[in-house]
């Protein structure tokens, strides 16, 4: 099976649209394309990525797809649409046309309410992407799990991934109540999980053992074939790199079957997204 990295990014600065990227982000301020992830993935035998947004516009959405018709190894594109939007549906399903977009991320986290995905005007648009086969990446915080289970009980026949294991507060060392939450959103959901962006979320130059019983309880809670590994590059460089993270990932899973390894490295996002790799 083939390695892919469910969770990177691309950007280009002159665009205009990365609110959140300014100087204070220091070593990601600038550019990040595609020759710069290449000798990465060589090195680390990853062979295929998602493309995930990091911008909340559709002009960004556009420009990573235009990326992804010219770079072989982006299996498939995670894009954003304006769900408040008249006309969202339709947005929707012109988006669904394009070769390689694979779901789409309303970057739930910033967003001032935090029950927002329960409004009932943003049905329509829900619909949309079950219609279109679309996958929805769920990019919240530990605050929004009991509301994301609500969410999806409402629309089960939505496939739907967690971001970033929904960035528990490594730093502060808070296992709780993160994990019964995420135990809770496993066991009565269909919901898969993304092995990303842990250590962003720890304290700087964090050891292994910090971030090891978040990837213990991920494990235990939805097992290998609900769970998918993502770099988070280049966020990543914010505290570590590519390699020291994929590194980190094979060693926390070292005494698992490999044919764990295989579904958290590959299998499971290959499902999760149809990718044809």
């Amino acid at each position: 099976m083939k390695r892919i990295d469910a969770h990177q990014h691309f950007w280009r600065l002159a665009r205009g649209d990365y609110g959140w990227l300014t100087p204070a982000t220091g070593a990601i301020h600038r550019d990040f394309l595609p020759p710069d992830l290449a000798p990465l993935l060589l090195a680390a035998a990853v062979e295929a990525t998602v493309l995930v947004q990091a911008a909340p516009t559709e002009a960004e959405t556009e420009f990573l797809l235009d990326l992804a018709g010219e770079t072989p190894f982006v299996a498939g594109v995670v894009g954003w649409v304006d769900f408040d939007a008249p006309g969202a549906s339709h947005r929707i399903a012109r988006l669904a046309g394009r070769p390689k977009l694979v779901g789409l991320r309303p970057m739930i986290q910033d967003l001032v309410d935090d029950a927002w995905m329960l409004r009932k005007s943003l049905t329509p648009a829900f619909g949309a992407m079950i219609a279109h086969g679309l996958t929805l990446d769920a990019l919240v915080g530990p605050r929004h799990l009991p509301i994301l289970l609500e969410f999806a009980a409402r629309h089960p026949g939505l496939s739907i991934v967690i971001d970033h294991s929904a960035k528990p507060d490594i730093a502060a060392g808070a296992l709780e109540p993160w994990a019964s939450d995420i135990r809770l959103i496993a066991r009565d959901t269909e919901l898969y999980c993304k092995l990303s962006g842990l250590i962003t979320e720890a304290r700087p130059d964090a050891p292994a053992s910090d971030v090891a019983p978040y990837i213990e309880t991920l494990l235990d809670a939805f097992g290998a074939e609900r769970l998918m590994w993502g770099s988070d590059w280049p966020v990543v460089n914010l505290n570590g790199d590519y390699a020291s993270w994929f590194e980190q990932v094979l060693a926390a899973l070292g005494g698992a079957p490999g044919n764990h390894l295989d579904w958290i490295l590959g299998r499971t996002a290959a499902n999760f997204y149809s990718l044809e790799t």
